[in-house]
């Protein structure tokens, strides 16, 4: 679907302006009010900050989350424990089996260890080929991005065009701080991640998140075993970066679909 005319780098900038003298509630509601908006959701606590805030404005948007087949128990269950807390539907979208035993021929279950070639490779095949058809169709793009997640994240904007998809990114918590939702969750009531109590501020797959320690940088526990402290999976990088294709690929064959084990 092409991106409508008015869908712009120009759009983006007005966009943050005014996204920047909202409060939250209020940025949630001009998001939804724009197009169609799809937000990913990876149940950490900045993500599940933005579904309550969804579903006390009651705004039209569209909460999907990418099951890579190795996440946490803890993950997996938060999911059916958010839909039933605020009554909504969190689409679940799995990677196809053929892209997974793929990786798994090349380079084994777990050879993401391996190589940083490998590690792209399985998150490509887990998560960016997913997160193409759960962005299929939208105009806009919700994410949980901080800026004090990470250096690599330090200058996230509240919006911005994302040329490799066709539409606007927007990060409506970029400039909202750890302690600050922390506070808003524990005042809410909203439910959160067991894990973060344990020392996991940012979870991702099992197999390849650790619990920080004392002083760490929040994601130093993603990917913990490579030395560039810039590592990301590539959902929040431009596919002329990551290597991933943004709005999907054709599918391998046309067996069913299936998450891997």
């Amino acid at each position: 679907m092409s991106p409508r005319p008015d869908f712009g780098p120009a759009l983006a900038a007005q966009l943050a302006q005014d996204l920047a003298a909202l409060p939250l509630p209020g940025r949630i509601l001009r998001i939804a009010g724009l197009g169609r908006a799809v937000f990913t959701t990876s149940l950490g606590l900045e993500d599940q900050v933005l579904t309550s805030l969804i579903a006390a404005t009651g705004a039209d948007l569209r909460i999907v989350t990418l099951d890579t087949g190795r996440l946490f128990a803890e993950t997996e269950a938060l999911i059916g424990e958010t839909e039933a807390r605020y009554g909504l539907s969190i689409e679940v979208f799995k990677p196809w089996k053929e892209e997974v035993d793929g990786f798994v021929a090349l380079y084994g279950m777990n050879g993401f260890y391996d190589s940083v070639e490998a590690r792209h490779a399985c998150c490509h095949a887990r998560k960016l080929q997913p997160l193409g058809r759960a962005l299929a169709g939208a105009e806009i793009w919700v994410t949980g991005l901080r800026r004090g997640q990470s250096g690599n994240r330090a200058n996230a904007p509240l919006a911005e065009w994302d040329a490799d998809r066709s539409l606007i990114k927007v990060n409506p918590l970029a400039d909202q701080s750890l302690d600050a939702l922390q506070a808003r969750a524990k005042a809410d009531d909203v439910p959160v991640n067991p894990l973060h109590a344990r020392g996991f501020p940012s979870i991702g797959c099992e197999p390849c998140t650790r619990a920080i320690k004392p002083g760490e940088p929040e994601r130093a526990g993603r990917w913990w075993w490579e030395q560039d402290e810039r590592r990301e999976c590539g959902l929040h990088l431009s596919a002329s970066v990551s290597g991933s294709r943004a709005q999907g690929q054709p599918r391998p064959t046309a067996k069913a679909t299936a998450s891997a084990s």
